[in-house]
């Protein structure tokens, strides 16, 4: 291709000398650049699925019906690192995936370790991880972090039932790296949290088991209640619980939440959603999201995080304008779990 040089800047009749070389060397560049790239060998696309076999599978909450898997390379190969706050894609053999957090210690690379609660009305992503047995084999992707664990000196740690798989390896690094800490640890009952006794092991007096049961519903200062100074707050669980947090936390505390469940929609609109290969159409609710509208006609669509950034439900645009929540605008697509439609959509589903 001919690079041709731009006019001169200042109106003259002839062009810049300047620009006139640049172009010619620009050219001839292009030119070199072309011979020089013949007989590379093809790009090789990089195969980012570990196939993972279940090592074991054991019952961490008898009342909550929480498994916890340990899984590991079927070569027996050492697996990638990850830090506190990681999660890996599992892709099960129905063709879902989903998201879950690695709970195990950071420092065993031998093994993965995640926690799964059996969820009866969900979209069926737990329900099959519960029917994995020992020798049963999976493929996953990642790890990958989206509740990234900064090292500090104090930390409070706030966990809601089995919000705490992401926060139980960042105890395990503060209380190794001898971090002044406490863990709050919340739940309707004593039999409904996994993994009390390895955090007793672990936190000591550190930790507060604070059940419903027991001591009724918590409010946001109870929860920080022990707050060190100086302290950064980790927590995660339900929206309730991330939201009285929030309400009581000072602006100058740095406070880091994940959610195990769809964000509330709040000041949403009405609009409709039609199906572009069925032509079915969908009116979604102000206050709910078009995920959940396009799986009443639609159980199988695809989805995992609910939250935005995962990318598992984006879907093609063929009509319509996109307001884009929890995520960069992406020209042309939109993820169902959090965007709207300004108006009417139409999707290529």
């Amino acid at each position: 291709m001919r690079i041709q040089p731009p006019p001169d800047l200042r109106g003259r009749a002839r062009r810049d000398r300047v620009m006139q070389i640049v172009a010619t060397i620009g050219g001839r560049w292009d030119t070199v650049s072309h011979w020089l790239g013949k007989g590379r060998p093809p790009v090789t696309p990089v195969n980012r699925v570990l196939p993972l076999t279940v090592e074991e599978v054991r019952r961490e909450a008898v009342a909550e019906d929480v498994l916890s898997l340990t899984l590991s390379h079927v070569d027996g190969d050492r697996l990638p690192d990850w830090h506190p706050g990681a999660h890996l894609d599992l892709l099960l053999p129905s063709g879902r995936m989903r998201q879950y957090s690695l709970t195990g210690d950071p420092a065993d690379l031998s093994s993965y370790r995640i926690a799964v609660r059996s969820i009866p009305d969900g979209g069926g992503g737990s329900l099959e991880v519960h029917t994995l047995q020992p020798g049963d084999r999976v493929s996953v992707l990642g790890p990958r972090n989206a509740f990234p664990y900064v090292r500090q000196d104090a930390y409070l740690f706030v966990a809601g039932g089995i919000g705490i798989t992401p926060i139980l390896p960042m105890v395990r690094d503060a209380a190794r790296r001898g971090a002044d800490y406490r863990i709050v640890y919340t739940g309707r009952s004593l039999s409904s949290l996994p993994f009390v006794d390895e955090l007793r092991e672990i936190a000591g007096y550190r930790l507060w088991v604070r059940t419903d049961d027991e001591h009724g519903l918590p409010t946001g200062p109870d929860l920080i209640r022990d707050l060190p100074a100086g302290a950064a707050i980790y927590c995660c669980g339900p929206p309730p619980m991330i939201s009285a947090i929030r309400s009581v936390v000072p602006v100058q505390v740095p406070l880091f939440s994940e959610r195990f469940s769809a964000p509330p929609v709040i000041g949403g609109t009405e609009f409709t959603v039609t199906l572009a290969r069925s032509g079915a159409r969908v009116q979604v609710a102000a206050d709910e999201s078009a995920l959940a509208a396009i799986r009443r006609v639609r159980p199988a669509v695809m989805y995992s995080c609910q939250q935005g950034f995962c990318g598992t439900c984006k879907v093609r645009v063929l009509d319509g304008t996109v307001e884009h929540v929890n995520q960069r605008p992406l020209p042309g697509y939109m993820n169902i779990c959090v965007s709207r439609g300004q108006g009417d959509l139409t999707l290529d589903l």
